[in-house]
């Protein structure tokens, strides 16, 4: 089930949901959207994850933006969507996932660490995130970021797993392979996915890729059940 929350911000309260386990309560997870927003495909990885036994919490990082509803049926579904993400300022863009994890750490549900997640756009802010706040996972679907973060990857020391596609038009094989280089070492999982292309996890037919999908989602059950167990 999920409900809706204020997360503290020097800004005033940033809306974020929160998916609660059935137990109530576990360890908390901070998932970060795509650029297209917290849409119901976000929603949808969040409820897994809850049914998993996390606490999952969704910022709502557009949350400063005017008119910043996107329609996933319109054509122009992808040129509004990075019209929006153009109108964030990083630093505070940052800012608003740490006070996140900081929320995460003090709700009354979460009973254990906190990780960070994140798709797209979202998987470059958790690794940043991450860089900038002690975290216990992060989990980074090919973080759309990264390229311009590489400078931080001494900065994450939490256990780490990066899925990326090798058809990424927006991430090419030699981009991905200097990011590969740069985050590697010692508990650090590094997945590649062959024909998959940006975005491949989202159930939307123009990015779509059923193998890829259902392997990344495995590794990801994997990484999390040996690095940072629910509780059963």
């Amino acid at each position: 089930m999920a409900d809706r929350i204020d997360i503290p911000t020097a800004d005033g309260p940033m809306p974020a949901y929160r998916f609660l386990p059935e137990a109530g309560t576990g360890p908390g997870i901070v998932l970060f959207q795509e650029i297209f927003g917290v849409s119901d495909y976000i929603k949808i990885r969040a409820a897994d994850l809850a049914a998993l036994g996390y606490v999952v919490i969704v910022p709502e990082i557009y949350w400063r933006l005017d008119d910043s509803e996107i329609d996933e049926s319109s054509d122009g579904m992808l040129q509004q969507a990075m019209g929006l993400m153009s109108q964030l300022d990083w630093p505070t863009t940052v800012g608003d996932g740490v006070a996140s994890v900081a929320a995460a750490r003090t709700d009354e549900h979460v009973d254990g660490g906190v990780g960070v997640f994140g798709f797209c756009f979202g998987g470059g802010l958790a690794f940043n995130v991450a860089a900038s706040t002690d975290v216990d996972v992060l989990v980074s679907y090919y973080g759309s970021a990264l390229p311009n973060l590489l400078d931080l990857a001494g900065d994450v020391t939490a256990p780490s797993l990066h899925h990326f596609g090798t058809a990424d038009d927006y991430l090419p094989m030699d981009v991905v392979e200097r990011i590969r280089a740069a985050v590697s070492r010692d508990g650090v999982r590094f997945e590649t996915y062959d024909g998959a292309g940006h975005a491949f996890d989202n159930p939307l037919p123009m990015f779509h890729h059923a193998a890829a999908s259902t392997a990344a989602w495995r590794h990801t059950l994997d990484f999390l059940a040996t690095n940072f167990p629910a509780k059963p």
